[in-house]
C-alpha cells in the first residue's frame, strides 16, 4: 500500500519555525516528485512546494523566502522547513505525490500547524 504520513506540526509563535516530515512507503520514492500542500480553515487546498527526485524545488509565492523543501531519498522522506511563520501559515499540511493539480484532495493524513501568540 502507498502510504504518506506528514508529521512535525504543532503550536508555533509568529516569527517562529517548524520542520515537517513526510515519511513514505509502498512506492519508489527516489523516482517520484513530491509536493507539500496545505489547507487553512475555510479555504481551498493550496499548493506550496515541489521537489523532484534530484532535489530541484519550487515554492509558492506565499512561502518563498521563508520555507525550504528537501528530501532524503535513502530514507524515503521529504521535509518542509518553515521559518518566520505568520498567522496565515496556520493550516493542515499534507504531503502528496506529483502530479498535483488544483481541485485535488490530499487523501492522506496531514499535520496541523497553528501559528498563534
Amino acid at each position: 500500500d502507498v502510504q504518506l504520513q506528514a508529521s512535525g506540526g504543532g503550536l508555533v509563535q509568529p516569527g517562529g519555525s517548524v520542520r515537517l516530515s513526510c515519511t513514505t512507503s509502498g512506492f519508489n520514492f527516489d523516482i517520484q516528485a513530491m509536493n507539500w500542500v496545505r489547507q487553512a480553515p475555510g479555504e481551498d487546498v493550496e499548493w506550496i512546494a515541489y521537489v523532484n527526485p534530484s532535489g530541484y524545488s519550487r515554492l509558492a509565492d506565499s512561502v518563498k523566502d521563508r520555507f525550504t523543501v528537501s528530501r532524503d531519498n535513502a530514507k524515503s522522506t521529504m521535509y518542509l522547513q518553515g521559518d518566520r511563520l505568520k498567522l496565515d501559515d496556520t493550516a493542515v499540511y499534507y504531503c502528496v505525490r506529483s502530479p498535483w493539480k488544483t481541485g485535488m484532495t490530499p487523501g492522506t493524513p496531514g499535520t496541523q500547524v497553528t501559528v498563534s501568540s
